[in-house]
């Protein structure tokens, strides 16, 4: 399995400032997308740095879930899958545990309802008989208008993002022992905030404040907690949530001119979830493509 060229990215060249116009229904299909995102299926080389691990790894049928999901897996680890509805890319992302050895468990969840959170940790368990690594990475947005957001689109972002989040950890929280590490997804919008994204990206902010908080209060129990807050990166969520006008320039504003691949974020989720990032907890690690403000 050779090594990535850096210069080379399947999904956009730098020219192009960003992918191709288009749209699909929420929540999006990965075989649908022009290009077919990048996550790592032929460059991830694993280095045993998660043998004997299991993980939970939300939101695990596409985007950088998926990525997450397959570096995972040729690192040693068994991982547990858990997705809406999105079946079709739920399988083909339990085809690539599988052919790296790995067991994949396919958990299908409404993860704004805790007893689903409740029930995705309790049907880990049941299976692996042990839970390591718990990355907490579905989301939901919708681009609009502050004036736009109504109540209903306003809790739902809220419970998928926020909620969801703490009903996991509160769910895994009895199972995880000394060295185990919980991930959260943020995102740069976090930092900067978003004029069509208020709602997504206020949530956001709470994850990483929930980051630092949850590292403090776990530091005498041995469990890191940590977040990824990535910049653009080329996801089904993207034709799923944007218009037309934004996808086509999504990620023109990175050093790169481009959106990240999910391939190129997978790894910070790699790097706190071993023993590299045994001494990171409460950090928020930004693979922006750009200078990041804080």
């Amino acid at each position: 399995m050779s090594r990535p060229d850096p210069n080379d990215h399947r999904a956009v060249r730098k020219t192009q400032g960003g992918p191709p116009a288009q749209k699909q229904p929420w929540p999006g299909r990965t075989d649908e997308m022009t290009p077919v995102p990048d996550h790592g299926e032929d460059s991830y080389v694993g280095a045993g740095k998660l043998d004997g691990k299991v993980a939970l790894v939300t939101g695990g049928d596409s985007g950088i879930g998926r990525a997450i999901c397959l570096a995972y897996a040729r690192e040693g680890a068994d991982v547990a899958i858990s997705y809406l509805d999105e079946h079709d890319d739920a399988h083909d992302t339990a085809d690539l545990v599988r052919a790296a050895q790995r067991e994949p468990l396919l958990i299908p969840a409404d993860l704004t309802l805790r007893v689903q959170c409740q029930q995705v940790v309790a049907e880990t368990i049941a299976r692996f008989g042990q839970l390591d690594i718990l990355v907490s990475n579905s989301a939901c947005q919708h681009e609009c208008a502050f004036e736009d957001i109504d109540p209903q689109q306003l809790e739902r972002t809220f419970r998928t993002n926020v909620y969801a989040a703490f009903h996991l950890v509160q769910a895994a929280l009895p199972h995880l022992r000394p060295g185990a590490s919980i991930i959260f997804t943020g995102s740069v919008v976090a930092f900067e905030g978003n004029d069509r994204l208020v709602d997504y990206a206020c949530t956001k902010a709470a994850l990483h404040n929930l980051t630092k908080s949850l590292a403090e209060s776990f530091a005498e129990r041995g469990i890191r907690v940590n977040c990824v807050a990535p910049g653009p990166v080329w996801t089904p969520l993207i034709p799923a949530t944007l218009d037309r006008s934004h996808v086509k320039k999504f990620g023109a504003d990175t050093h790169f001119g481009r959106p990240a691949q999910p391939a190129e974020i997978a790894p910070s989720y790699v790097f706190l979830a071993s023993d590299d990032g045994r001494y990171y907890t409460g950090e928020v690690l930004s693979p922006t493509g750009r200078t990041t403000s804080r």
